[in-house]
Formats: C-alpha cells, structure tokens, sequence
C-alpha cells in the first residue's frame, strides 16, 4: 500500500503490435515496384542534373566574349554525327535486351548483352578520335575546358556502362544466375537510355551552338 502524498503506480495497458508475414512475397521486382529501379533513376537525375549545369556554363561562357569559338575554328562533327547515330540504332538491341530480361530468357540476354557491348565498343572506339575533332584543347582558353569537360563526363558515363555491362554479361554465364541478377539487366537497359538521350543535348551544343551562335 501506498503511503500519503505517494502516487499510485497505473497498470499500463499490453501494447499489441500488428505483424505481417511477407515471406511468400519475392525478393526480387522489376520496375518500380523494386528498390533498384528507383536507385537507377535517382542517378540518373543526379547525373542529368550534372549535364544541365555544364551545358548552362558553356553558355555562361559563350556571353563572356565576342567570338565563339574564341580564334578557332568550328569543330568537325563528322564523327560525332556518326557516333551519334551509332547510340541510336543501339536504342533497338537495348530494348531486346530489357525485353529479353524482364521475360527472364537467359538465351535473349546473351545474346542482345552481347550485342550491346559491341555497340559500346565502336562508341569509345570513335570517341577517342573524336576529341582531335574538337579542334581545341582543354587548356587552351575557358572554350576549350568546357568542352573536353563534358565530352569527358559523356564519355566517363559510357565507359562505366560499358564495364558494368561486361561483368554483368559474364555473371549472367554463371551456374547460379539469380532472379534478382534479370533485374539488374533490365536497370541497367534503362541507364543506357539514359546514355542515349543526355549524349542529343551534349551533341548539338558542343557541335552545331558554335555555328549558330
């Protein structure tokens, strides 16, 4: 028994805790019902975010001076035009390969994987002679910084792409290929999309601005 001036302890009601059993539910998903298509599209919106802010300084740059290039010439778009046709045909075997993912054939994976990685093979294969078409070098004036800046930050994402396809492709011949790891082809389908599309803005302001501004 409690004392005068002491307080009586209240008995606290049992506290229920609601459970649900998700243990039939898979650990896998494709699209945004899955954790790994929402990582993708989150960098995809930091790495546009990234592009944005480049093209936006080349253009800062552009209103800093009288002549654009400054004392060079225009660069060739031979072989950009060329590499930019080649990104887009690859927009075809990239989808067979999402496509082939999502339907979990292991065959069609290999297949169109491969296919990719030849695509990206002839993309950096012509981006390396790309950069002598720029007719300017990235220390020669604020122009030139830009430019090598965002064809450097387009070719960095490409080649990234490229290696994580080929270790992907070859985790894809081994013996215990996982749901989860179909996911992973269809996300990683989805980056080059974005490859594809953040390279047309690169592509007509590094090319064709200098002429028609």
């Amino acid at each position: 028994m409690s004392g005068p001036g002491e307080s009586q302890a209240v008995p606290l009601a049992p506290v229920r805790r609601r459970v649900l059993d998700v243990s039939a539910l898979p650990d896998y998903a494709f699209g945004h019902q899955g954790l790994i298509w929402w990582g993708t599209v989150g960098f995809m919106v930091i790495e546009g975010s990234l592009f944005i802010m480049s093209l936006v300084t080349y253009f800062v740059f552009r209103t800093r001076v009288d002549e654009w290039p400054p004392a060079q010439p225009n660069p060739d778009a031979t072989l950009a035009t060329v590499n930019t046709l080649v990104l887009l045909v690859s927009l075809l075997p990239n989808a067979l390969a999402k496509k082939a993912a999502e339907q979990m054939d292991l065959r069609g994976v290999h297949r169109w994987m491969f296919v990719m990685l030849l695509f990206g093979a002839v993309f950096l294969t012509i981006r390396a002679f790309e950069f002598s078409a720029l007719a300017t070098m990235w220390d020669s004036n604020a122009y030139g910084s830009i430019v090598w800046f965002i064809m450097g930050l387009h070719s960095a994402h490409l080649l990234t792409d490229v290696v994580d396809s080929a270790v992907l492709l070859a985790l894809m011949y081994t013996r215990h290929v996982e749901p989860k790891r179909f996911v992973d082809v269809s996300e990683n389908s989805l980056y080059w999309y974005f490859i594809v599309f953040s390279w047309i803005p690169v592509y007509v302001t590094i090319y064709f601005a200098p002429r028609w501004l």
